[in-house]
């Protein structure tokens, strides 16, 4: 695993959309964009609509299951510069537990849902199960922060 390039790693429920095209592939380095979502990875409508996303940005996409992305991951060579995307922080979670090494972790979008609460940003709603995740990856060196843009301030975790 000593190749793998994670620059970006993001939560977003919207996973692959035109904020994440134009202006955080914008800001940072990447080159391949890695969804991990196991019902999106089965969806050829959804792939290409987030292909042509990526396409118009100049960027590569891959889109994973969680299982094939804890296989695929530790393959990746040094020159991919990944940007991870994935719709809840226990994809993250499950992936730092299967030993992928996520430096930090974006937390973008997360809906409203039946027993959701919003969590220190109006666009971000968790359940307990959420904040567990979240202090799993806090607990296991994982810098973790809310920032829906990259020219608003972080709010650390």
């Amino acid at each position: 695993m000593g190749d793998l390039n994670i620059v970006f790693t993001r939560v977003d429920n919207r996973l692959v959309h035109g904020q994440v095209a134009n202006v955080w592939l914008g800001s940072i380095n990447a080159n391949l964009v890695v969804v991990v979502d196991d019902d999106t990875a089965k969806d050829p409508m959804l792939k290409s609509i987030m292909k042509m996303t990526t396409d118009a940005r100049g960027v590569g996409i891959r889109f994973f299951s969680v299982e094939k992305a804890i296989d695929t991951l530790p393959k990746a060579s040094a020159s991919q510069k990944i940007f991870l995307v994935a719709k809840t922080p226990k994809v993250i979670r499950t992936l730092v537990e299967n030993g992928i090494i996520i430096p930090q972790c974006n937390i973008g979008n997360m809906h409203f849902e039946e027993g959701k609460r919003v969590y220190k940003e109006s666009h971000v709603y968790v359940n307990d199960d959420d904040l567990d995740d979240i202090q799993y990856l806090k607990d296991h060196g994982v810098d973790i922060y809310i920032q829906m843009l990259p020219t608003v301030s972080k709010i650390e975790l």
